[in-house]
């Protein structure tokens, strides 16, 4: 399978109006690729593709919630319609809830899935009749919740595992048929986004992402990459990487850790609850970046062994050459005064 080179696509990216989303837009469109934002808000989007327009980017929109099948087939028959398809669809809305799951609203409980899971499915399934003749991408947003435990975050974490089973099984049918189409599951760990200005909090104090968080552009990057490679999954950044192993091999240890750990960090009783409305109505816009305090980790050496192994490995390479070689001068053994250079005859 073959995809296109970004400069030559069309991309589709649901939840393009902050965050991750919005990230990649601007990413794919400094590339030359034309991009075409979905969210709820169509001022909100309006708003971004101007700035990305003024940027020289190619930018353009369609107001839809991806919990509505009808609002997103809506969406594949208008960028059909002004383009004449698309080659990569990306689906990337999603909201959250920092709630116990015995506390949570059935209603708010709902909507959540309705985005993150039931967006997943309207999103891949409507692309799919456009692309299965095309050929291209989808990439599905994930997170390493679909892989480990997540107290507070416990109904996006649900979600998250159901996103994982769909897009893998969807894969093995689609490999079945022999659709021209790569699917890829991006699994991102802690993000930088403005994630807590939109998820709904039961909590009393702000909510933040557990640290470590890592820049959304290398979510972004890792995004661009099965654009244009075909691509199985990617899991952004070697602390999640190591949760999840965590996870996976000593369970009833990271249960116990993860148990207190996640009440401590998924809480900030320095500052105030925020009032969202982003989990039933559209949330803020504009912002890559969210309002949590902390380290930021602008680069994943993990994510980047997975995206570009080759320059991975000649960079592993030259600094591995480069210690030898240090190592050997400084243990150079140092010849005794008046000892002959040359070995005896």
């Amino acid at each position: 399978m073959k995809l296109k080179p970004i400069d030559q696509q069309t991309i589709v990216i649901t939840g393009g109006t902050s965050g991750i989303g919005l990230a990649t837009a601007r990413r794919a469109a400094e590339e030359g690729a034309q991009v075409v934002l979905v969210a709820r808000d169509e001022e909100a989007l309006d708003n971004v593709c101007s700035e990305i327009r003024a940027d020289g980017g190619r930018a353009d929109y369609v107001a839809a919630d991806v919990g509505v099948r009808e609002e997103v087939r809506h969406v594949v028959d208008t960028v059909v319609d002004r383009f004449g398809g698309f080659d990569t669809w990306v689906n990337d809305a999603g909201v959250g809830a920092y709630a116990k799951l015995e506390e949570i609203s059935d209603e708010d409980h709902h909507r959540l899935f309705q985005t993150n899971y039931w967006g997943v499915v309207h999103g891949s399934t409507e692309a799919l009749k456009h692309l299965r003749e095309r050929g291209g991408a989808l990439i599905n947003i994930g997170s390493i919740s679909s892989e480990m435990p997540a107290p507070i975050l416990s109904a996006y974490t649900a979600s998250k595992f159901a996103v994982k089973g769909f897009t893998d099984s969807l894969r093995l049918e689609l490999m079945h048929d022999k659709a021209p189409v790569s699917v890829t599951l991006i699994k991102p760990s802690g993000i930088h986004t403005p994630f807590g200005d939109h998820a709904e909090n039961y909590m009393d104090a702000a909510s933040r992402v557990p640290p470590p968080v890592y820049a959304p552009e290398i979510v972004a990057d890792a995004i661009l990459h099965a654009a244009e490679n075909p691509t199985r999954s990617v899991l952004v950044g070697g602390a999640g990487r190591a949760m999840t192993l965590f996870a996976r091999l000593a369970p009833r240890l990271s249960d116990r850790l993860y148990a207190f750990a996640f009440f401590k960090t998924a809480r900030d009783p320095k500052r105030q609850k925020r009032n969202s409305e982003g989990l039933h109505g559209p949330g803020s816009y504009g912002h890559v970046y969210g309002d949590q305090s902390g380290y930021l980790r602008k680069v994943s050496l993990y994510t980047a062994m997975q995206t570009r192994p080759w320059r991975t490995a000649a960079v592993g390479l030259a600094f591995g050459l480069a210690g030898v070689f240090l190592s050997g001068l400084l243990t150079k053994p140092k010849m005794l005064e008046g000892a002959s250079p040359h070995p005896a005859r």
